[in-house]
């Protein structure tokens, strides 16, 4: 659906020229206050019967704007003096300061988001709106449950949920309180994180949620910042949860954290002593099949093994591939980074992983890997060489990473199979971990 500012937008100059002047003088300027036509599709309430909207974005996405509006579709009747759905409004956010700042005074917030006949007043000492027709609005802290167990509302405006730090005893008490009128609804805007209180939210059959991207709402954006923040995040997981608005899934006691692979990112690559590519292959090779992991890796293995590095270049891995059509793209992924050896398990396909191999290049450099441990057993040692800051990712490695922060002690903890980690796993034991373990300092000769 395209907001109605979009489709004028779109229209040709003559058709904009005709809406606007066929508008009164009153309509023009009421328009401006019209949320309805200039919102996006992110910023619409659901319908149905529900009792949460989780509106997700990234930064700047309009979340804010969203949640203004909802207070004010609540609060409203027809006219100034008519009353709404709700009367008792409860806004919070993560401290006082910034649902003040925020949610009441921001640019995008309520009082500049209300009509000069509809605008409620702002009474500091009670820290509270009140409206022409009577509602109210109290201001509270997520810093401070406590200060909610008493009141009562009829609507509550919730943002930047994910990130408070007693998100938990704060949402149980604004429940409680959620008691008033008919219907009592809540809306939630945040920038989503892997925190238990959105996710048992977003789980609940009583929430609707709604998201966007910061790029949705570009045309309210200076060009200068989405071009820095794009240029800064595109391709890894913090740009995925600021800018995306995606909430990205973190195992409990997880081998590997959102944090360290971001720590772990780096805009360029060194000159490598040595690349590889290794392969998952799936057990079948048809649509309903895992995918087939294929990851690229390089290592700088100057001096001793503590001084070594390992560089995760490219995650090539390919979904619902025949076996000719995965072998083709390990090939091709070792062409295109100057790879040595092609490193496949075969506990699933045997010698037929190799003769698949050989079919696409018959002079390949080639080594099967069998496992003879768990996949966390394997996975160990490698998520320690990331503990010591020893490897290192190439941006955009999104679907690796998601992987990776799904294994945790107990196992994988996502459907499907690991593959893009098991693939990751047997390249890093490739060029780190088995060389490590036959090395030798040299010796020096001793001239007689």
């Amino acid at each position: 659906m395209r907001s109605g500012a979009a489709l004028v937008a779109s229209a040709p100059v003559a058709a904009q020229r005709d809406f606007l002047e066929a508008l009164s003088e009153a309509e023009l300027l009421a328009l401006p206050y019209l949320f309805e036509f200039w919102a996006l599709d992110h910023q619409v309430p659901p319908v149905g019967d529900w009792r949460t909207w989780v509106i997700l974005g990234g930064r700047g996405a309009g979340k804010t704007r969203a949640g203004a509006e909802w207070v004010r579709s609540m609060v409203e009747g027809s006219r100034p003096q008519d009353k709404g759905a709700a009367r008792r409004v409860a806004l919070i956010g993560e401290t006082i300061e910034q649902t003040r700042e925020v949610m009441v005074f921001g640019e995008s917030g309520i009082l500049a988001c209300s009509p000069p006949d509809r605008r409620p007043e702002w009474i500091a000492g009670r820290r509270m709106l009140v409206w022409p027709n009577g509602a109210e609005a109290r201001i509270y802290s997520a810093h401070d449950p406590e200060s909610l167990r008493g009141p009562q509302f009829d609507a509550v405006w919730a943002d930047e949920l994910a990130k408070w730090k007693r998100a938990e005893e704060a949402w149980d008490m604004l429940q409680f309180g959620l008691r008033l009128g008919d219907h009592p609804r809540a809306c939630v805007t945040t920038t989503p994180r892997n925190v238990g209180v959105l996710r048992d939210l977003l789980a609940r059959a009583s929430t609707v949620s709604t998201h966007a991207p910061t790029e949705a709402n570009r045309a309210y954006l200076a060009d200068s910042f989405l071009e820095e923040v794009q240029a800064r995040y595109a391709g890894t997981r913090l740009g995925r949860q600021e800018l995306d608005g995606v909430l990205l899934a973190e195992a409990e006691g997880a081998l590997w954290t959102s944090a360290a692979l971001q720590a772990a990112q780096v805009d360029g690559l060194p000159v490598m002593d040595r690349i590889v590519v290794a392969v998952d292959p799936p057990v079948t090779g048809h649509k309903g099949s895992d995918a087939c992991g294929i990851v690229v890796v390089g290592a700088v293995t100057q001096g001793p093994p503590q001084d070594w590095r390992a560089y995760v270049i490219e995650d090539a891995t390919v979904s619902a591939a025949s076996p000719s059509e995965w072998a083709r793209a390990a090939v091709a992924a070792m062409q295109r980074h100057g790879a040595s050896r092609l490193v496949a398990e075969v506990n699933q396909g045997g010698d037929l992983v190799e003769s698949v191999v050989r079919q696409i290049d018959p002079m390949v450099s080639y080594r099967g890997v069998r496992a003879s441990r768990g996949k966390v057993a394997r996975a160990e040692p490698v998520a320690a060489l990331y503990e010591q800051g020893r490897v290192f990712h190439a941006r955009g490695l999104d679907a690796l990473e998601d992987q990776m922060c799904l294994m945790s002690a107990r196992g994988f903890d996502g459907s499907g199979s690991p593959d893009r980690v098991d693939a990751l796993v047997w390249a890093l034991q490739e060029v780190m971990i088995d060389p490590a373990a036959h090395w030798r300092r040299p010796r020096l000769r001793v001239l007689e």
